[in-house]
């Protein structure tokens, strides 16, 4: 099976997973590992793995603009997303990507974790709590960021490589 790996990793936690998929399909044949590329015609693939950052509770838009373009594709989508450890928001996520994928591709599944943010992140949410001291929704903000900065983890690539490999058992 002819398999491209795209992805958009704004501090490589995307592309961390984005490995750990290649490396669970290496009895595939990848045809493109990599960042989003220029022109998609220029791949020829069975499947399409396509991951993202989060970007304020969306994709990034270089990956939206990618999936837009795609008609008549076998799409497996993944990201990873600051907040964690609730299915449901990741759920959410999805949904947002969904919007985006035109009716003729066939999604095959998804798959979401956590992965670290950047120092600045937490930076503004102690400012912000500097200024808001009794504000409980930071508090789990400042919790959650916490929590984020050992992942994605080994625990997270190897759900990750389960995942990538139940998709290509479900096509072939």
């Amino acid at each position: 099976m002819r398999v491209a790996i795209i992805y958009s990793s704004h501090t490589g936690n995307t592309k961390c997973v984005a490995s750990a998929i290649k490396d669970a399909l290496k009895d595939q044949e990848i045809v493109y590992f990599g960042k989003i590329p220029k022109n998609l015609s220029d791949i020829h693939a069975d499947l399409y793995f396509i991951g993202s950052w989060t970007d304020k509770g969306n994709s990034s838009s270089e990956t939206i603009q990618l999936i837009q373009k795609m008609k008549k594709e076998k799409i497996a989508y993944f990201g990873t997303a600051g907040y964690g450890g609730n299915q449901h928001y990741y759920d959410q996520l999805f949904k947002r990507i969904q919007r985006e994928i035109d009716p003729s591709n066939q999604i095959l599944g998804y798959f979401f974790c956590q992965g670290k943010m950047p120092i600045q992140v937490r930076d503004r949410y102690i400012q912000l709590l500097t200024q808001n001291p009794e504000d409980a929704n930071l508090k789990v903000s400042i919790h959650n960021f916490d929590e984020a900065l050992s992942h994605p983890d080994e625990h997270d690539l190897d759900h990750a490589k389960d995942w990538a490999n139940d998709i290509i058992c479900s096509i072939k």
